[in-house]
């Protein structure tokens, strides 16, 4: 089957060629297995230039070439899975510029061949759906996030619970890339390894967030000089031993195990995957000792269940003195308080007590706007969180229907371009000479040529929509 495939007796030669360049990395002198196994897959991960390609750009392969519509448990053969990794490395190039292109034909061999060692050793030439699903999800580029979201939707049942014998199947064929690169005895499949999972033993698969990890720190600058070989700068993790003054190790001195002077191979190391000058974390020490409470405000504004109770302020208006009569206050203000020479008159008193009177009706009627507005407040809310659950459960339906007018309105646009390409080659088969003399002719083809591009560049448009609503759609 290997054969038909048209690598021949190629394939064991590319097969070992890929597994001598990940030995000559001397990643087997790495003493701790989960980074020694994260270490190998990163290795074939980026040989096969896999980590260029997120699940999102797997999954857009995958119904391409129909695997969403097939049963998990049905089997193709390798001619298929190649066509599969054809689908994926050819869109991938498509998005690179220029510059950065890749060797197509050498990432389908290597990672088909990879491929083959780890899922089919007796060279069958069969392999499930499922099985590849697994594989590239898990090897492949992006966010860890949303690979598990989608294997998570692969072994669980409408409902959203998992269901545990496609746990125990993930695991199974997943556990096989460790063990492709010689690291079965650390990470192989048994049969206690799933409850094992949920009991917290063992964690089987550690070295696939990992591998993550990696892939985030390999370009990260530490200048910082290791103690032990004497490396000016480290890139990639740094360790600095938690007994030892000042002792810091780059990531290969520290996964290799050396060690010098004082310091041993048992004390506690501590990992760091960035770097922060001296002064930066002074400064920052410093406004966390100065401040007296934090500047930040919450990202959300916290609302009570119920609103506040408004105050009272009822008794305080009634109780309030009422405006005395002007003839009242004129005697009474006339022996307290002298005319002549006194700041303050009679008319500036009673408009004094005109305002405070004033004042405490704005205040109780504020108040009692504040409960109105509150209890409106509520009830929009209310009202908002009903129309957003009756809008998520359309959302999929809606959706859907999209893509159904986005793959007609496809379907259109396609016929329309065939049509116009027809016209245009028969328009364009009359002589050079005939054609020139009749320039209603040539401004038909004018038109034709720019119609057509009108339309591809449309339904290169509605390409895009449709591939966004599907990772949409795969996503929820």
């Amino acid at each position: 089957m290997i054969e038909g495939s048209g690598r021949g007796g190629d394939t064991m030669a590319e097969r070992r060629q890929l597994f001598a360049e990940m030995r000559a990395q001397d990643l087997d002198r790495i003493r701790l297995s989960t980074y020694r196994t994260a270490c190998k897959l990163r290795f074939v991960q980026k040989k096969c230039n896999l980590h260029l390609v997120d699940i999102w750009n797997v999954i857009e392969a995958f119904r391409e070439n129909g695997l969403n519509t097939m049963d998990l448990n049905t089997e193709f053969s390798v001619t298929r899975l190649e066509a599969i990794l054809s689908t994926i490395f050819y869109q991938l190039n498509k998005r690179m510029p220029t510059t950065h292109q890749i060797n197509v034909e050498q990432s389908i061999s290597l990672l088909l061949n990879f491929l083959l060692a780890a899922y089919d050793p007796e060279g069958l030439g069969k392999i499930s759906v499922f099985v590849v699903k697994m594989a590239l999800a898990t090897i492949c580029g992006g966010k860890i996030l949303d690979k598990l979201r989608y294997i998570f939707s692969q072994i669980s049942d409408t409902s959203g619970i998992m269901i545990y014998s496609k746990f125990d199947q993930f695991l199974r064929e997943v556990l096989k890339l460790p063990t492709t690169v010689f690291e079965g005895p650390s990470f192989g499949y048994t049969d206690q390894v799933t409850r094992s999972c949920f009991a917290q033993q063992k964690k089987c698969l550690v070295w696939l967030p990992l591998m993550h990890r990696l892939a985030n720190v390999e370009n990260v600058f530490h200048p910082v000089e290791c103690s032990h070989c004497h490396t000016e700068s480290m890139m990639g993790f740094r360790y600095r031993c938690q007994q030892c003054h000042n002792y810091q190790l780059c990531q290969d001195c520290f996964w290799r195990g050396h060690a010098s002077g004082s310091h041993s191979n048992q004390h506690q190391m501590k990992e760091y995957t960035s770097w922060k000058s001296p002064a930066k974390k002074l400064s920052n020490a410093l406004s966390k000792s100065l401040s007296c409470a934090s500047s930040r405000e919450p990202l959300h504004p916290m609302f009570p269940d119920q609103p506040e109770k408004p105050l009272n302020l009822a008794h305080i208006v009634d109780t309030w003195p009422p405006r005395p009569v002007n003839s009242m206050n004129e005697s009474l203000f006339s022996h307290s308080v002298p005319c002549s020479g006194s700041p303050f008159t009679n008319k500036s008193m009673l408009e004094s007590s005109s305002r405070l009177d004033e004042e405490h009706r704005l205040i109780a009627r504020y108040a009692a706007r504040l409960a109105a507005d509150a209890a409106s407040a509520q009830q929009a809310q209310q009202q908002r969180g009903t129309s957003d659950i009756a809008l998520s459960l359309d959302a999929n339906k809606q959706q859907r229907q999209l893509i159904a007018e986005l793959e007609n309105k496809n379907r259109e646009i396609l016929q329309e371009i065939q049509r116009l390409r027809l016209e245009h080659e028969q328009a364009s088969q009359l002589p050079p000479d005939k054609a020139q003399q009749n320039p209603t002719l040539l401004a038909e083809l004018r038109l034709l040529r720019q119609r057509k591009d009108e339309l591809e560049q449309r339904m290169s448009a509605l390409q895009e929509s449709r591939r966004e609503l599907m990772v949409q759609l795969e996503g929820s």
